[in-house]
């Protein structure tokens, strides 16, 4: 298969392996969600979250969460214009970039081409986007011309040519650029890949009133309204070109060159269930009844969207300056809401979860709230990750908690008019400090929950099987005892008091042999984290015991 090269590529296809964990800590003050039934604080957790900082830091943070666990990933990465006045989707030479390819890449990065800074940035991302990605599940990068031939490269590496499902084009605009130099760019493209094709389907589109009003019912047929097709087909069988008779007593044949569909004995069978139709005067051709009833219940998708269907960069903006004028002043082509709702349709279901880590004006979130009010209940789930610190705070955030609760918007008139919300809500969150410190210890913030999280995930390579949110709520959600969980028949046990106050929770940091015989039984071999042990090699062996010395033994990236 053909590779794709640029320079620093070297430095960057196992960088996201380096990347260090960090915390996350969430911000109640910037969350939203409903009302406690005391009418206090926040009440029952929505499951979605805003993350704000470096996409690849927070995608590493999330890996001990979520990692396997993502259904859908959308991404608007920036597009690499090379437009210097667009900062926010051409971030490639922002001074972050420039300093982040500088550590990465070291002074090869000097000699980098934009195109070349554009596949540094994206490919680390891309491997911890896959990490993140159910077997199920899919990932949809909305790109234009500038880089969609290096995305398709790019992603033919991370995810495999086999696992590439398709190429939408999306028309972004109706209206012609009279001042293009060569041709009137009217279309985007929509980079489809799945994380293994072979588990993943896609759901078909919902059928529309105008479709369904092709069905009539002239002859009252019991079984509903049904549309004639034609009974004549293209590929040629001799024994399938015959006379038919009419109900009038006239007979025709098949048009030259083409048969009819069926057998003469198969016709009939078809008569003698009111299946065909020789019009109301019985003159007629033969068609073929197909009624709306037999007909599966949506439409296969194509592969080029028109506006019509989903929007344009023009509704996107009309949208925004109804929830946030400001975000018409960053964004210069934002997602339609209805661009991104088709989307999810293709390749969600309730209560999946979607990740966006180039959030933006934060569409995909709005989308999602969108299908839970018209599913009936709050059942999808986003993360989004938004770098800009301003942007995610006035803006993307600010989207969320009005489309949330509703707000006020003034039309082209000057009348007032009111939005009613969507519900939900969602978790505000920034990066913290790593797990370890720059000597590899332990941060002294680090809770047992936060440890056990990341032991359980670079020990088996899955999420800790509790609940999935890093903010659990309520006296007692989420405690966790020494035996973090059972993955393919291996027991993991954790034993760090670390500098809490609550002890009890894994009984000691040594490995006695009281200690062991205390811990939660399990008939198979064990893993155990710990900072000391007191039982020899021949004994852990006897036992069936690997043990691991904590900090020491574990992986810090």
């Amino acid at each position: 298969m053909p590779t794709l090269h640029w320079i620093g590529k070297d430095a960057v296809v196992n960088h996201h392996k380096e990347v260090p964990f960090h915390l996350l800590k969430c911000d109640p003050k910037r969350s939203v969600d409903s009302p406690s039934p005391s009418g206090e604080g926040l009440g029952v957790e929505s499951g979605n979250l805003l993350i704000q900082g470096d996409n690849l830091l927070a995608l590493k943070a999330l890996l001990p969460h979520y990692a396997g666990q993502v259904k859908c990933i959308y991404i608007d990465p920036p597009y690499n214009t090379g437009n210097e006045g667009w900062v926010y989707n051409d971030n490639v030479n922002s001074p972050e970039m420039k300093e982040w390819l500088g550590k990465v890449v070291g002074s090869e990065s000097e000699d980098l081409s934009r195109h070349d800074k554009w596949l540094c940035m994206m490919y680390p991302r891309l491997a911890l986007l896959r990490e993140m990605l159910r077997e199920d599940g899919s990932l949809w990068m909305s790109i234009d011309d500038n880089e969609v031939h290096h995305a398709r490269l790019l992603m033919d590496e991370v995810f495999g040519r086999e696992n590439f499902v398709t190429h939408v084009i999306w028309q972004k605009k109706y209206s012609p650029q009279n001042d293009a130099r060569y041709f009137s760019d009217n279309h985007d493209h929509i980079v489809v890949y799945a994380k293994n094709k072979g588990q993943w389907f896609r759901n078909l589109l919902p059928r529309t009133e105008e479709q369904d009003k092709r069905y009539k019912n002239p002859d009252n047929d019991p079984r509903g309204p049904w549309k004639p097709a034609d009974f004549s087909v293209k590929t040629y069988t001799p024994a399938y070109d015959y006379p038919i008779t009419l109900p009038s007593g006239r007979v025709v044949n098949p048009p030259r060159g083409r048969c009819w569909q069926t057998s003469p004995a198969r016709y009939q069978e078809l008569v003698a269930d009111n299946r065909i139709w020789f019009g109301t005067s019985g003159n007629n051709v033969p068609s073929l009844k197909k009624f709306l009833s037999e007909v599966q219940e949506g439409n296969v998708p194509k592969t080029i969207w028109f506006r019509e269907e989903v929007g344009d960069n023009q509704e996107a903006k009309t949208e925004l300056i109804k929830i946030s004028a400001i975000a018409t002043e960053v964004f210069q082509t934002p997602k339609p809401t209805r661009l991104i709702e088709r989307i999810l349709k293709l390749a969600t279901n309730p209560g999946d979860l979607i990740l966006d880590s180039f959030a933006g004006s934060g569409t995909t979130g709005h989308a999602v709230l969108k299908m839970n009010k018209e599913d009936g209940g709050n059942n999808r789930r986003f993360i989004l990750v938004e770098m800009d610190e301003n942007i995610c705070k006035n803006i993307t955030a600010e989207r969320l908690r009005r489309v949330i609760q509703g707000y006020e918007w003034t039309d082209q008139k000057g009348n007032k008019k009111k939005e009613a919300g969507l519900g939900g809500g969602f978790r505000y969150c920034t990066l913290g400090e790593t797990l370890f410190d720059a000597a590899g210890q332990i941060r002294s913030e680090v809770t047992f929950e936060d440890l056990a999280r990341h032991v359980y995930f670079v020990e088996t390579g899955q999420p800790l099987p509790i609940p999935r949110s890093p903010f659990p709520k309520g006296k007692g959600a989420g405690r966790l005892g020494p035996l973090l969980g059972v993955h393919n028949g291996v027991a993991v046990y954790l034993l760090y008091n670390g500098v809490m106050k609550d002890k009890s929770r894994s009984g000691g940091n040594v490995l006695t042999r009281a200690l062991l015989e205390s811990l939660p039984p399990h008939d198979g071999p064990k893993v155990i984290y710990g900072n000391g042990c007191l039982l020899g090699e021949n004994t852990l062996r006897s036992l069936n015991v690997t043990f691991k010395q904590v900090p020491y033994e574990i992986k810090v990236s």
